[in-house]
């Protein structure tokens, strides 16, 4: 799979995500992943400071960790594979490495690990039914881990972007990505059925 493939990593993601209340579990639980994600990252040890005069500009809460280093990766990486809904995204993704930055210091450790911590459980289990119990499919994460965490946020938003405005990277991106949709689950389907038989 290319890595900047948007079509085939859309494609995949979504013959996960078929069914219509999976989806809508999705997009209400993903972002929230990512925000507490970022609060329990906030504790990990700044990678670098900044010079002096860059001080005068950054507020002191925002740490150049690991945190911080992931949120680049995923920003540059979203606007690599679409720039216009890349670029939004990677706005999303900063604004919930600040946002999140601000809730961690305000709460400090002993309560922002045990927010970010219940935050977790609470929307990975709604994942987790929202697969289970409404797309009686596994999560994409068990069949591609690093896929399944990198396009999720990005599925997401693209998805949103798709139903409310019409929204297509490129003319007949939404047909070519269904068909191969179909295709994924009609094979998955058929691998079932020979397990059965």
């Amino acid at each position: 799979m290319g890595l900047l493939d948007l079509e085939k990593h859309f494609a995949f993601y979504g013959s996960y995500h078929s069914n219509p209340i999976n989806i809508i579990i999705h997009i209400l639980f993903v972002w929230p992943i990512v925000f507490t994600s970022l609060i329990l990252l906030y504790f990990t040890p700044p990678l670098f400071s900044p010079s002096q005069t860059l001080l005068n500009f950054i507020p002191h809460v925002l740490i150049f960790n690991i945190g911080f280093f992931l949120t680049v990766f995923y920003a540059l990486f979203y606007v690599a594979l679409d720039v216009k809904a890349g670029s939004f995204v990677a706005v999303l993704t900063f604004l919930c490495w600040v946002s999140s930055s601000f809730v961690a210091n305000s709460l400090g450790f002993e309560l922002a690990w045990k927010v970010g911590l219940a935050g977790q459980l609470f929307c990975w289990t709604g994942q987790f039914i929202g697969h289970g119990v409404f797309e009686k499919r596994a999560p994409a994460l068990l069949d591609n881990l690093a896929q399944a965490f990198l396009m999720a946020p990005f599925f997401v938003v693209l998805e949103i972007l798709q139903t409310t405005i019409g929204y297509e990277p490129y003319p007949g991106f939404e047909t070519k990505v269904k068909a191969r949709v179909d295709a994924n689950i009609k094979e998955w389907k058929d691998k079932q059925q020979k397990k059965v038989s």
